[in-house]
């Protein structure tokens, strides 16, 4: 089996951290969460995941924020981020962030699975 995988999810609802944790170890691959986006450049340099969920609504400093700074990074810019939110909007939020992708909530655990298939190489 190739190296698993690794993916970190950015959002404050700790239900869907542990949804997600559950299911995306179930699939096999490595996860790690985190509430909030401050510091994001330190916390996703010190892990180097192959794909970033980010939620919209985080405390302090906002998923598109955030995301903006990952994308504006030499060397983090290239890793997927799929922006995910329940904001009916969602399509033009991940725009304007410069998401690579966008995941309406909820989800299902197949649509979870599907897109970070298409965005992560086999």
């Amino acid at each position: 089996m190739s190296e698993q995988k690794k993916v970190f999810i950015f959002d404050d609802n700790t239900d869907i951290l542990e949804l997600c944790t559950f299911i995306l170890e179930d699939a096999g691959y490595e996860i790690k969460t985190s509430s909030t986006s401050n510091n994001i450049i330190d916390q996703v340099a010190a892990y180097i995941p192959d794909i970033i969920f980010m939620d919209n609504w985080l405390p302090d400093v906002g998923g598109i924020e955030a995301t903006r700074e990952l994308k504006s990074h030499d060397e983090l810019k290239n890793i997927p981020v799929i922006y995910f939110s329940a904001n009916n909007d969602v399509m033009s939020l991940a725009d304007q962030a410069g998401a690579d992708g966008y995941l309406s909530k909820p989800f299902d655990i197949q649509e979870l699975e599907n897109i970070i298939l298409k965005h992560l190489p086999a």
